[in-house]
């Protein structure tokens, strides 16, 4: 009897974990056959893909682009223009595991390798798929948070927006802080306009919005209170590097929420 044939595939989010997963593989020679996909909502921050660039340049095999077979836009429309939130990611579901599990197919058994590191105490996502199965390097290995920075560091260095952002994901992801918000108005005005003309919200105050109570116009015109909250909170760090910050700053519980997004 033939031997079966196994796919192994890595996911890459735009994140530091997922990135030194796939660093770390390569490394280790395991996997000569490994596949390297990254689901494009079209909705990505540009140091995202300069680091996709730079991620690929070393793994010297090309990250799969996966992409929905329709807009951000469509998907939005044909949820009734509900936007997406922590009890509704109805884009995580459209835009990047319903990709995912057409890439993987049905016909081969494929190991996907997961990011969760071994310092957390969370699960990733398991693909009701019986062919897929997840494998967790990083918890077998005992990698932690520091180990993740060090593999960085060595190689391709952190993505960039982690100088004002604490995730990877859309540049309007609902899990961001409100000071985060702020970063994107600061570093992509073009991109916080567009999140702003999403918000669906009447002369009733009707509708859906990005942060809970609030417009995004609401959030400019509070931009003042929220960064001197948000320094305050830092203030005890503020000798340190962003880099040193990042490390000790220690995961946001909503990154629980989207997991494909934030690895």
């Amino acid at each position: 009897m033939a031997k079966k044939n196994i796919r192994h595939v890595c996911g890459i989010s735009g994140g530091k974990d997922s990135a030194a997963l796939a660093i770390y593989l390569k490394q280790q020679g395991k996997y000569p056959d490994m596949e390297y996909y990254f689901s494009d909502t079209g909705c990505e921050l540009p140091e995202t893909y300069l680091f996709l660039d730079k991620l690929e340049a070393y793994l010297g095999k090309k990250i799969v682009r996966l992409g929905s077979e329709s807009t951000f836009e469509h998907h939005l429309f044909m949820s009734g223009n509900m936007l997406p939130s922590p009890r509704q990611r109805w884009c995580t579901v459209k835009m990047k595991l319903e990709p995912f599990e057409k890439f993987a197919g049905t016909k081969e058994d494929v190991k996907s390798f997961i990011a969760i590191r071994g310092d957390e105490h969370r699960e990733g996502y398991v693909s009701s798929k019986p062919n897929i199965k997840p494998e967790f390097p990083f918890v077998h290995d005992g990698i932690v948070r520091k180990d993740v920075f060090r593999i960085l560091e060595e190689t391709i260095g952190v993505p960039k927006y982690y100088k004002w952002r604490s995730r990877s994901g859309c540049y309007f992801c609902f899990f961001q802080r409100r000071e985060e918000w702020l970063g994107l108005y600061d570093h992509h005005p073009d991109l916080f306009k567009k999140a702003m003309e999403l918000e669906k919200v009447d002369a009733n105050e009707n509708g859906y919005t990005w942060i809970e109570g609030m417009t995004l116009k609401e959030l400019l015109e509070k931009k003042d209170s929220i960064i001197e909250y948000a320094e305050n909170r830092r203030k005890n760090n503020d000798n340190r590097t962003w880099q040193e910050k990042l490390l000790e700053q220690g995961d946001d519980m909503n990154d629980k929420g989207c997991l494909i997004c934030s690895l």
